[in-house]
């Protein structure tokens, strides 16, 4: 079977999470490639409501593998109490369907504290941060100044690597921000708490997957966030700091020689957006508050309210396009059909000029969004299960979307749980 990339199209929180739960039974194993536990992946199944942060969504299928690559970032302490929460509701997870790259970088403390206060120094300038440490951990990667989750194994080549490290982070934290500096004992036992705990998850990610491609098992590569968060074609600065395009996802695995075969881009049936930067189609007051309560529109990682507005073909069109999306997934669509009227933002129009292409960012705090309407459909679709059995203006609308955007939608979901999906 062929490999595939479920990935998101848009801001992030388009419902990637149900996707790969409910495709993960085509698959032998489910890949997180990107990110850390900055995002959260809502699942609705017979297990009950969960948000997972860092362990792929496949972890509900016990004969699925789940892998976290070396392209993730992992905080062990975040880690072991998602594990802990699966745990006790009823989830499986051992070494057997769970496996951690030891290439994978770790996130320490320090790096949630340097994250919190570099917001707090931004200020109002602040780029939306979860604060979980994400983009100093990334930034010390690049710095080669990170340890890596193998490291644990050779603990003589660890604690000098973490000592120097440190001397090196606490000059940032107190010279910088005037934080009191990290204690390497401190740190040095708070990681090897979590390490014990972790060891017999961790291996060599690429030389599994090698393995699992030789034996004709096929891969389901998850995303998180979105195109438009992308470190190098999103919505720079405010963009997470890592890459979750399908074209990396070989890469972050840990097998950067294994092949994508397809790219199903998950996109929402109107827009969201968690966290700062341009918005160019978003709602305000009344009219927003009402869209949010009905799509119950809150952050699975932060709970803080979602940024809400009309479809936005421009963005998605350009998502498409960076993906590289072979097919689509239009999701909450169930949660229109209170609307007499579904506005749509076809077009940008900057200093005066109409565009369907998306603008550098820059460009981006003067686009203001061409709103169009259609009629909407009145009428609760939850219970649908076949696209023929669609009201014809729900129709009308998946059709303009899938036209407009150059890429085939092969799913609409009418609903969070597993089974509410109409496939085309």
């Amino acid at each position: 079977m062929a490999n595939c990339a479920i990935v998101g199209i848009n801001w992030g929180d388009e419902g990637k999470g149900r996707m790969v739960d409910l495709l993960a039974r085509e698959y032998d194993v489910v890949v997180r490639y990107q990110g850390g536990n900055n995002a959260g992946h809502t699942v609705i199944n017979e297990y009950g409501k969960f948000a997972l942060h860092l362990i792929p969504s496949g972890i509900f299928r016990p004969e699925i593998v789940n892998v976290l690559g070396n392209g993730t970032v992992i905080d062990p302490e975040s880690l072991l109490a998602e594990m802990d929460a699966l745990r006790q509701g009823g989830v499986a997870i051992s070494p057997a369907n769970f496996k951690i790259s030891d290439r994978a970088t770790i996130v320490f403390p320090y790096h949630r504290a340097q994250d919190a206060l570099e917001e707090e120094r931004l200020k109002d300038a602040k780029y939306g941060s979860t604060k979980r440490g994400i983009a100093p951990v990334y930034s010390d990667k690049f710095q080669k100044k990170t340890i890596m989750m193998g490291e644990l194994f050779y603990p003589d080549y660890l604690k000098p690597r973490l000592q120097g490290i440190l001397g090196w982070k606490n000059l940032t934290l107190q010279n910088v921000y005037g934080a009191p500096p990290c204690d390497f004992e401190e740190t040095l036992a708070w990681l090897l708490n979590c390490g014990e705990q972790l060891k017999p998850y961790i291996c060599d990610t690429g030389a599994f997957l090698r393995k699992a491609q030789h034996k004709g098992k096929s891969i389901l590569f998850e995303a998180q966030l979105g195109a438009l968060r992308d470190i190098d074609f999103g919505i720079y600065p405010y963009t997470s700091s890592s890459t979750p395009l399908a074209a990396y996802a070989p890469i972050g695995c840990g097998a950067p020689d294994i092949k994508v075969d397809e790219v199903l881009g998950i996109v929402k049936a109107y827009s969201t957006c968690v966290g700062e930067g341009p918005f160019t189609a978003e709602w305000f007051g009344e009219e927003a508050e009402k869209l949010r309560e009905a799509g119950a529109e809150y952050g699975a990682a932060t709970g803080r309210p979602r940024r809400v507005g009309p479809i936005d073909l421009v963005a998605t069109r350009y998502g498409v396009q960076v993906q590289g999306a072979t097919c689509i997934a239009l999701t909450k669509m169930d949660v229109l059909s209170y609307m007499k009227e579904i506005p749509i933002c076809v077009e940008y129009e900057i200093n005066g000029k109409r565009t369907f292409d998306f603008p550098f960012p820059a460009a981006l705090a003067g686009a203001k969004p061409v709103i169009e309407t259609m009629p909407g459909w009145g009428c609760d679709i939850s219970g649908v299960r076949n696209y023929a059995d669609l009201p014809q203006a729900a129709q009308d609308y998946v059709e303009y979307i899938e036209a407009q955007i150059g890429a085939p939608i092969t799913y609409v979901s009418v609903g969070a749980g597993r089974d509410a999906i109409i496939l085309r």
